[in-house]
């Protein structure tokens, strides 16, 4: 009866998490500094709709289209990607200071964006280069845990390999922005590293979205696994599955979730780490409820954020900031009030 009613709460929670995301993108397409009226959106989206003549401007119609609704799907797909792949790390190696970037993934394509701003490439190559990056810095930590461990405490050494590649990694990060020029180099690669919606375009979704579900596809399918690899890897061969295998899949999918984000909005912290915890405590550790509720909640924590962003001051915040001010004593908040156990 304990387990119905557990099953019960953690649905109702995702049902409501999924209506708290739908009024927030709904209530972000008001929000900024050119007004939007009711009327003009319904007009912009009518006119596409049924293919009839927009009776707003232009300038109005780029703003919702061109500028608004990327930067919220951006928001949504960022959020949720992280907080997914924070979640999936903190069940993987069972430590709830898991983060998305435990890996190298973040400072890996903060290094790949830096290169690429130092070397003027235009914009999309930045984005590549620090994808790339990104996939390169968890590769290397992973090929040096197949070196080192042979079999052994891989998860430890696992986790150990991707603090050097992250140490390394933000190493070079900070000789590039030594010998960048100070005038225009340098303050391009700080405000990147800061994190930020601002320059998001509709390509930029969708180049986002390709490895978003390649990376969240198997995390939701297989996200039952992850209970049993919580519980450690006797429990999860007892139960007939093949954990070097799933481990892979897991790092991979969730390493294209962190790197494919921090390529388009910059390095953004404390959503993988502090958005978990809160699904966890509100839904319970079963992977089932806790990977959805991740995902929404996550997206939704950002959308929010992006809103103050752009909004509290003349000047826009980078989110980076904002998700660390709120993100820190939040989650000591978290830790206080925490109930349940971490799987």
């Amino acid at each position: 009866m304990l387990l119905v009613h557990e099953k019960r709460g953690a649905i109702k929670v995702i049902f409501f998490s999924f209506i708290i995301l739908l009024l927030l993108f709904f209530i972000s397409l008001f929000i900024g500094r050119y007004t939007i009226t009711v009327n003009d959106i319904y007009n912009v989206f009518y006119s596409k709709l049924f293919n009839t003549e927009c009776l707003v401007s232009n300038m109005v119609q780029s703003v919702i289209l061109k500028v608004r609704i990327p930067r919220i799907f951006a928001a949504i797909l960022i959020g949720g990607a992280l907080s997914s792949a924070g979640a999936t790390y903190q069940g993987l190696f069972k430590n709830p200071m898991v983060s998305p970037d435990i890996l190298g993934a973040s400072a890996g394509a903060g290094f790949g964006a830096a290169i690429a701003i130092l070397i003027s490439l235009p914009f999309i190559f930045i984005q590549i280069f620090a994808f790339i990056f990104g996939i390169l810095g968890v590769g290397i930590a992973y090929l040096i845990c197949k070196i080192v461990s042979r079999g052994k405490d891989a998860l430890l050494i696992l986790i150990l390999a991707g603090m050097i590649v992250s140490t390394l990694f933000s190493s070079l990060i900070t000789l590039s922005k030594y010998i960048a020029d100070p005038y225009s180099k340098l303050p391009e690669i700080t405000y990147w590293l800061m994190g930020g919606l601002s320059a998001v375009s509709g390509s930029d979704v969708l180049l986002l979205i390709i490895p978003f579900m390649c990376g969240i596809i198997p995390l939701f399918l297989l996200r039952w696994q992850i209970n049993a690899m919580a519980f450690g890897d006797e429990e999860a061969k007892a139960m007939g599955l093949n954990t070097g295998k799933l481990r892979a899949i897991f790092i991979v999918s969730a390493t294209l979730l962190t790197a494919s984000s921090v390529a388009v909005s910059g390095m953004i912290g404390w959503i993988g780490l502090v958005i978990p915890h809160l699904s966890r405590m509100l839904v319970g550790p079963n992977y089932k409820y806790l990977m959805p509720a991740s995902f929404l909640i996550g997206g939704s924590f950002l959308l929010i954020v992006d809103n103050l962003a752009r909004t509290l001051f003349t000047m826009e915040i980078p989110l980076g900031i904002l998700t660390s001010i709120i993100g820190a004593p939040f989650f000591v908040y978290l830790l206080i009030k925490r109930k349940r156990g971490w799987v």
